[in-house]
């Protein structure tokens, strides 16, 4: 396992530009998502652990998915900034609606974590609320990307829709850090 997470961390030290801090934030909030799904399976006494487990399964997976679609689009939009050539603007959109995914993902992470944290067994409600940390974290990261990318496009309606999904995010990780060991 140490070896798995050094090369990772390596790869995201390289000099290169990507993978950067989109696709880190994918990733962080589908391992969030991943410790719903551990959570749900160690808890024999909740009800909603199963359908809390599948949930918990599908948001990482996208997760995960959106982090991949964020190399993308992140290099795209640095070859339409190196070039300035007619598709920057679309590219910086691009670059922006994959972190507000991201974030709205990240912040259903959260929620779902809260609920977990709140009913899941024992232990396991750790777990639950580790994620929903790493999850609201990982939303308002997703946050400063859009922000970055959708800097000439001050009042666009994604930008606040992403502000709202790291605020949602926030208030889960409170609601489930309260929760009683």
């Amino acid at each position: 396992m140490t070896e798995i997470a050094h090369e990772l961390a390596e790869t995201v030290s390289s000099a290169d530009a990507a993978p950067g801090s989109g696709w880190v934030a994918g990733v962080s909030a589908g391992l969030a998502a991943a410790l719903v799904v551990k959570a749900a399976s160690r808890s024999k006494g909740w009800e909603a652990a199963e359908g809390a487990r599948a949930q918990a399964l599908e948001l990482r997976d996208r997760l995960l998915a959106l982090a991949g679609q964020d190399v993308r689009a992140y290099e795209r939009a640095l070859s339409a900034l190196e070039q300035r050539d007619a598709s920057l603007e679309r590219s910086l959109v691009r670059a922006a609606e994959v972190p507000l995914a991201i974030a709205e993902t990240a912040a259903d992470v959260a929620v779902l974590a809260a609920e977990a944290a709140e009913a899941a067994d024992g232990a396991a409600r750790a777990d639950a609320s580790a994620a929903a940390a790493l999850a609201s974290g990982a939303a308002r990261a997703a946050v400063r990307l859009v922000e970055v990318n959708l800097v000439t496009l001050q009042e666009d309606e994604r930008l606040g829709r992403a502000r709202r999904a790291a605020d949602a995010a926030s208030e889960a990780a409170g609601r489930a850090l309260a929760a009683q060991p």
